[in-house]
């Protein structure tokens, strides 16, 4: 990792590897409790948008997505 600086946010190095962790996307229904996931091999925008997709297309049109993106 690279540490944080004035005016930019931490980073990592072009040589950085994950070593064989996964990226986790869900989304939780709490009126009944389904859930809808993913696990993505990689950490990047398009595996984000992917999954927002694919969670626009199983939400009902007339429920509104509230997302909380950590």
């Amino acid at each position: 990792m690279l540490p944080m600086g004035f005016g930019y946010i931490e980073g990592v190095t072009h040589d950085y590897e994950r070593h064989g962790t996964t990226t986790l996307f869900a989304a939780l229904n709490v009126l009944d409790g389904a859930i809808i996931a993913q696990c993505k091999p990689r950490h990047r925008h398009q595996e984000l948008l992917a999954f927002l997709r694919h969670s626009e297309a199983n939400v009902p049109p007339q429920l509104d997505i509230h997302l909380v993106v950590d």
